[in-house]
């Protein structure tokens, strides 16, 4: 049994590793930097977000990662500027990643309070992977002989966020270049050729908007889409329900993967604690019991926020 849950969790790190690098984590829609850059600086306050994310608990070599994102306004909210830190582990394979983020923020419509935000994001991802230490039937197998020992990765993304203070839209592509000659060789001798670069560009495509069901109670759907031309589809659908202005409870269902209850409570103003929970929907769940994510969030300018409605995405 040992071996087969092994055997397992190489060939899922595998797709992982050489398919969807963009980390996927579950309450994106509570601060949308995570995914595209034109969200930075779209609230008139800076705040901080900090996540940790464990997938396919009691799998061995199952992700897990954690980020943190700090983004404000600048230059009287015409600019957002903001930063994201990621440190991402799966199987035997680490990255630690730092970007920068940028965003102009273009008034359309004053009165509706509408923006377009062009976002753009660079940074570095710093890999490794132990592929010598990984656990394989054939030992003397060449492919797992070596490792690659902090491989320096340049990275260049962008997005568009066009948003007002009921509904949002988005696109964007996180990695539109990485200079990942190196990573690109690994994968090519594992996959055959297969692969033409490393860190592929992912396209995300989001939208949402809240309606007031009474007084008490709000209401946010979104949706999100992510688009790679080698891997099928995978769209989210999401349901949110606040309430009193203090507690969002919500679940997503996330195309051929999961169901995912989320949970987020408005301690303060200021401060915000969210957890999500994946149940898994694939043959994954003979070994799994899910994934658990926890986040916490922090609201800068204790003025500014008294002066408005609590944040909705």
């Amino acid at each position: 049994m040992r071996q087969i849950i092994f055997t397992i969790t190489f060939a899922v790190c595998a797709t992982l590793a050489f398919g969807q690098q963009e980390l996927m984590v579950s309450q994106y829609m509570f601060n949308g930097v995570f995914i595209n850059p034109g969200y930075a600086g779209s609230h008139k306050y800076w705040e901080a977000t900090a996540l940790h994310r464990t997938q396919w608990v009691n799998l061995d070599g199952a992700p897990q990662s954690q980020m943190i994102a700090v983004d404000g306004p600048l230059m009287g909210e015409k600019l957002g500027l903001g930063g994201i830190i990621i440190h991402d582990k799966i199987g035997d394979t680490e990255q630690f990643e730092f970007s920068a983020n940028g965003a102009y923020h273009l008034v359309l419509d004053a009165q509706q309070k509408t923006r377009l935000s062009i976002g753009l994001r660079a940074g570095f991802t710093n890999y490794t992977s132990r592929l010598d230490e990984t656990f394989v039937f054939d030992e003397d197998d060449p492919v797992f002989s070596q490792a690659i020992q902090n491989k320096f990765v340049p990275k260049l993304g962008a997005g568009a966020y066009l948003y007002s203070e009921r509904w949002y839209a988005g696109v964007s592509v996180p990695t539109i270049f990485a200079g990942d000659d190196v990573l690109t060789l690994k994968a090519d001798s594992i996959f055959n050729g297969t692969d033409d670069v490393y860190f592929e560009d992912h396209m995300f495509i989001t939208g949402g908007m809240v309606f007031d069901l009474n007084e008490n109670v709000l209401f946010k759907p979104s949706v999100l889409v992510k688009y790679h031309p080698a891997a099928p589809l995978e769209v989210d659908f999401n349901a949110n329900f606040l309430i009193y202005e203090k507690v969002w409870i919500g679940a997503s269902y996330r195309t051929q993967d999961a169901l995912i209850g989320i949970l987020e409570l408005n301690v303060t103003p200021q401060i915000r604690i969210g957890y999500a929970y994946d149940l898994t929907l694939t043959d994954i769940a003979d070994y799994s019991s899910g994934s658990h994510e926890v986040m916490l969030g922090y609201n800068f300018g204790k003025e500014v926020i008294k002066m408005k409605s609590p944040r909705y995405f």
